[in-house]
């Protein structure tokens, strides 16, 4: 990549036994020059050795004291939600009707409720891995030599774990191109893991703040389909699914919903 030597890491096996079976040997974080230039090396994205440990115990604790998983953080996330709820006034029909079965019209949604609704849980799921949001992933740095896979990665060498090739793999997805909650599903219906499901990467350079991110997303889908159907003026053929640019992050594009209220 230029004057950087670099190793692109290709497919779920590979991304897997590099950042968390050899998890150690993957910490380091390549320089990526405009939060150098921003954050002058300090910063849990970009820091690296002692900085970073000392960055991540202090990142983990302070969202640990913020409520990160905690009741009081439920309580706030469903706070905010409601608020946007009062502020706006899809996706399936199937979603709804499993959040009407659990929830019906009034009673907010807490993450315990995740377990009875498996087909939003799939959902949910699925939109993460559709959309494909950080497909290169971000940079790790080899601080020493590496030796992986019979060979050595020099040290000062840019490592990039290619998540888009894990989230998009087709010996690990069904319908690796095309958008399906089944992907998440059992024969039964109950939500099943797939270990090839990294959107927030993996190893100890995994995104700290994943357990906030899935509690918002879960909370927030919820309360909105709860309560209102979304669609686009011009009907679901009308929406390209392609990013409106796609490099380091793919884009999404911006469209035209319309939200109509379900309860009256």
């Amino acid at each position: 990549m230029g004057p950087w030597r670099a190793v692109v890491l290709v497919g779920y096996d590979t991304v897997k036994e590099a950042l968390v079976d050899q998890a150690d040997d993957f910490t380091g974080r390549g320089p990526i020059p405009f939060l150098v230039r921003a954050n002058r090396g300090y910063g849990l994205v970009i820091s690296n050795g002692e900085r970073w440990r000392q960055l991540r115990r202090f990142t983990l604790t302070t969202l640990r004291d913020f409520g990160m998983g905690r009741k009081g953080m439920e309580e706030w996330i469903q706070e905010v939600s409601s608020q946007l709820i009062d502020r706006i006034q899809s996706t399936n029909e199937a979603m709804q009707q499993e959040i009407d079965t659990v929830l019906g019209q009034k009673r907010s949604p807490r993450m315990e409720d995740r377990k009875s609704l498996p087909f939003t849980d799939a959902v949910l799921h699925e939109i993460q891995r559709f959309m494909d949001i950080v497909p290169m992933g971000a940079p790790h740095y080899a601080l020493s030599d590496i030796s992986f896979r019979g060979y050595t990665i020099p040290k000062d060498t840019i490592i990039l774990p290619l998540l888009h090739s894990v989230l998009k793999e087709e010996n690990r997805w069904a319908t690796p191109w095309s958008f399906n909650p089944q992907h998440f599903l059992d024969q039964n219906g109950n939500f099943k893991k797939n270990p090839a499901f990294l959107p927030f990467s993996a190893g100890k350079r995994a995104c700290v703040g994943e357990s906030l991110a899935r509690m918002e997303i879960f909370l927030f889908m919820v309360s909105l389909l709860q309560t209102f159907t979304f669609s686009s003026p011009g009907g679901p053929d009308s929406i390209d699914l392609n990013p409106e640019y796609s490099s380091f992050a793919n884009v999404p594009r911006r469209y035209l919903i319309t939200a109509t209220p379900r309860w009256e």
